[in-house]
């Protein structure tokens, strides 16, 4: 197949073809005549006069002024003097000014035109990039966002992660170390609880884990006070604080002012590179709970609130509410747990001092329930020479269980004062029960320890609870006769159960949280209690009932009660055995635990052999006599033999310091710590219910006075 001819188009024609399509494209072009110096424009098409403003005249007129403001760096201008000085193309992106004013963001490529091997000409073709860069420019703004918005969720995940633990008392100070590094130059959180105070950790119950002074809201002074009013919620709006402002004195905000500024000044003077007031606008943002506003979180930030990205405000604001709302949480679950515990530990009987016998009680809550339990003990002096104990546990974890507890509690005490068989105890318990309608059922054990010519003798009865243990050289009985029916179930006469004692004999009563597992059935914890029990060495009642709780419930998953009772033997004293050494006991806010507790001491040295024990009994006097006058709530005292000597704690639920004084002027007292210091080495630190105080005695004599 032939192909037709190429039609002919004479030289001018075509000519004239050529400059009317380079007229009629779309594409700028501008031609340079690359014979005289500058490069004059001797041509432009109507795109070019149409984008840039400028037609031939005017641009030749300013060609150097457009080229110079065309931000182009000087690497940039040499590339492109050295392209044109060896006649090859180049192409380079710059910016040109219109001839409105405006500026045009284009590509320009800049072709040789030769004749005859010589070059003649310059073509410029501009690229106008305005709608690309426009386009890049929005897809950098949605990429930009959607990182500020993945970052604002990682900032936030961070801080829910950190709020899971309510027990690190260093949570608060680290949530603000991520908003520090994040969003803003410095941030403290501010806890209030009858007046600001800066805290590390989350607060629960009535002790703040906190930091430095605190601001006492006692008499509100005139004036406008913008963060008292955050706090009593009739705002609820983040605002900027002026720390350099005039307040009135002893409001809430002049001194937060006061407390930033001091802070800010601390953190300067340890680190160059801290921040300083001046540096940005401190900037308050409310803590609020379900029913009030439970503190402020304070932050520096450049430029104060009104300059803050909106980003960096929605993470502060949903850390400050996440962070007040776990705060209120922690603080409800802490006030219904001690609630739970108080009202528990005030439904049993403080541990008794019984003539003849060495006994020693324990009750512990199960720590992961803050309701009230059915589980309760009890021991009385029924008279001089009998002696009733109770152990029982009633269904449930709620305040229907605790209910039927007191109940049942006072019900057997009151029998008891007017029989003392446990068999006919028990049956007349049941026909109360009966027509009470207690709405739980229960079990228990009583039992009546009897002396007669210097021995012991045990009766008891069973209504549905594990069998008390007998403990004698080694080997251990369950005394599992005259069991019968839980309380109210009864039905059938109550038999009564006996066993004579001996010196050395221990007795140990429980509920089944001390030997119940979630792996583990009732059958094989009472085997694992005899089997502790058999190899107890412990020669007094605190060292048997802690070698049991050692062994035993380290994590228990019920309340449990415990009772042990030893009888004296007149070889206690002579033998050193093997023995834990620690012990405790819970004691009443009351003038009698002072001498409970120095016998409880005295006792304890004896057990371990402990010489010279006059230090330590009037050392745990003082800490316990200035626990029951100052302090509130039950007294905790521990013991632990150190080794080098002996270690004494005392924990009340008053968070205020023990302070050493030269006495009470015109009364008797107040050199008590005065005495400890004499004594021992001692300090104090907070507890979770409270504060704890503690002092290790030094083994040797009394000092001489002075």
């Amino acid at each position: 197949m032939v192909n037709p001819p190429e039609p002919a188009i004479p030289d001018r024609a075509l000519a004239d073809l050529r400059e009317r399509a380079l007229r009629a494209t779309a594409v700028p072009i501008a031609l340079l005549d690359a014979a005289e110096p500058g490069l004059p424009v001797v041509w432009v098409n109507e795109a070019f006069e149409k984008v840039t403003g400028y037609g031939l005249t005017e641009a030749r007129r300013r060609q150097e002024a457009v080229i110079g403001d065309s931000a182009l760096a000087p690497p940039d201008v040499g590339e492109i003097r050295a392209a044109i000085a060896a006649g090859r193309e180049i192409s380079q992106t710059l910016t040109l000014r219109r001839a409105d004013g405006s500026m045009l963001a284009c590509r320009a490529v800049l072709s040789p035109v030769r004749s005859a091997d010589a070059l003649t000409h310059w073509v410029v073709a501009l690229q106008d990039l305005t709608d690309q860069l426009t386009h890049d420019a929005e897809q950098a703004a949605l990429v930009e966002a959607e990182r500020r918005e993945r970052r604002s969720l990682g900032l936030i995940a961070q801080v829910s992660d950190l709020l899971m633990d309510v027990d690190d008392p260093h949570a608060l100070r680290e949530i603000a170390a991520i908003l520090r590094r994040s969003v803003v130059r410095w941030a403290q959180f501010y806890l209030d609880d009858g007046g600001l105070r800066p805290t590390d950790g989350i607060v629960s119950g009535q002790v703040l884990t906190g930091r430095g002074p605190r601001h006492r809201n006692v008499l509100r002074p005139r004036g406008h006070d913008a963060v008292q009013l955050l706090l009593d919620g009739q705002n609820d709006r983040p605002f900027d604080l002026a720390v350099d402002g005039s307040y009135a004195t002893g409001s809430a905000s002049d001194w937060l002012a006061r407390h930033v500024v001091d802070q800010l000044e601390s953190l300067s003077a340890d680190d160059d590179h801290a921040p300083l007031p001046q540096d940005g606008g401190v900037v308050v943002f409310p803590l609020p709970g379900r029913r009030r506003v439970l503190g402020v979180l304070v932050v520096l930030v450049v430029g104060g609130l009104r300059e803050l990205e909106p980003q960096a405000r929605t993470v502060l604001e949903l850390t400050a509410r996440r962070v007040g709302l776990v705060v209120d949480n922690a603080r409800l679950y802490e006030r219904e747990h001690r609630l739970a515990e108080t009202l528990q530990r005030a439904m049993l009987p403080e541990q008794a001092e019984v003539d003849g016998l060495d006994v020693w009680t324990y009750y512990a809550p199960n720590s992961e329930n803050a309701q009230v339990g059915g589980d309760w003990y009890d021991v009385l002096q029924v008279s001089t020479d009998v002696v009733g104990v109770v152990i029982g546990d009633v269904v449930g974890h709620d305040v229907e269980a605790a209910a039927a507890m007191g109940q049942l509690r006072s019900v057997v005490r009151s029998y008891m004062f007017d029989i003392t068989a446990p068999g006919p105890v028990l049956e007349r318990v049941d026909q109360l029960v009966a027509g009470m309608r207690v709405p739980r059922p229960a079990g228990l054990v009583l039992s009546t320890l009897t002396r007669s010519d210097g021995s012991w003798e045990m009766h008891y009865s069973r209504a549905g609870h594990l069998p008390a243990l007998l403990v004698r050289d080694g080997a251990v009985t369950a005394l599992d006769d005259a069991s019968g029916a839980l309380i109210g179930f009864g039905g059938k006469p109550r038999t009564t159960g006996s066993a004579r004692l001996r010196p050395g004999d221990v007795l140990l009563y429980y509920t089944d949280g001390l030997i119940e597992r979630r792996d583990r059935g009732l059958r094989d914890g009472l085997a694992a209690l005899s089997s502790v029990a058999a190899g107890i060495t412990a020669r007094d009642a605190a060292g048997v009932g802690e070698e049991l709780l050692s062994r035993l419930a380290d994590h228990p998953e019920d309340d449990v009660a415990v009772v042990v009772v030893r009888v004296p033997s007149a070889q206690d004293s002579s033998s050193q055995v093997r023995s834990p050494r620690r012990r405790r006991w819970s004691l009443p806010s009351e003038p009698a635990s002072i001498g409970r507790a120095r016998h409880a001491v005295v006792r304890t040295c004896q057990a371990w052999g402990i010489p010279d024990s006059a230090n330590a009994e009037l050392v745990v006097s003082e800490l316990v006599a200035n626990a029951v006058l100052h302090g509130y709530g039950h007294v905790s005292l521990q013991l632990y033999d150190t080794g080098d000597g002996l270690r004494i704690e005392v924990e009340d639920a008053n968070p205020t310091p023990p302070v050493a004084t030269d006495g009470h002027p015109g009364r008797v007292g107040g050199f008590g710590m005065q005495i400890v210091e004499r004594l021992a080495d001692w300090g104090w630190r907070q507890s979770r219910g409270g504060k704890l105080v503690w002092a290790k005695v030094r083994p040797a004599p009394l000092p001489p006075s002075s």
